[in-house]
């Protein structure tokens, strides 16, 4: 499995990207966590901005609050979307997104499945989550995660 980890500032950007997969047949929305979310997987973008919101109040000193993670499972790894579910969920829990807004979005764009979550680094109160890292933090889990699913 192999982890990507973008941190950035545009909200809007990332959860169009993902739509425009989803418009393109190329992806669907698998799950959500304190975002709305009506089972269809389709993702409508201004109600997940509003429960994002929340977390982005507009005070908030914090530059790149955005994290947009690409998941990417072996190839040859058949994962039924229940498995790719529970994979993203234990995934941000062990790197402490666990109870952050996020969604979940699956792409079949290229010759695998791979997930893409967007999520947040600030939590209710403004402040930003733990970045130390990351990366590194990111590794572990993923590495984790191939023993146990891949």
């Amino acid at each position: 499995m192999v982890a990507k980890i973008s941190v950035g500032s545009s909200l809007y950007g990332a959860i169009a990207y993902n739509g425009e997969k989803i418009n393109e047949a190329q992806g669907r929305l698998l799950t959500t966590n304190r975002i709305y979310n009506d089972g269809s997987g389709t993702v409508d973008i201004g109600k997940a901005m509003e429960g994002f919101l929340t977390f982005l109040p507009p005070q908030m000193k914090i530059e790149k609050p955005v994290v947009h993670i690409s998941l990417n499972p072996h190839p040859e790894d058949v994962l039924t979307d229940i498995e790719l579910q529970n994979i993203a969920r234990e995934y941000l829990e062990k790197l402490g997104f666990g109870n952050q807004p996020y969604l979940v979005f699956k792409h079949e764009d290229i010759d695998r499945h791979h997930l893409h979550i967007v999520t947040v680094n600030v939590d209710e109160n403004g402040k930003r989550l733990n970045r130390d890292f990351l990366y590194r933090r990111s590794d572990r889990i993923r590495r984790e995660l191939e023993q146990k699913y891949g």
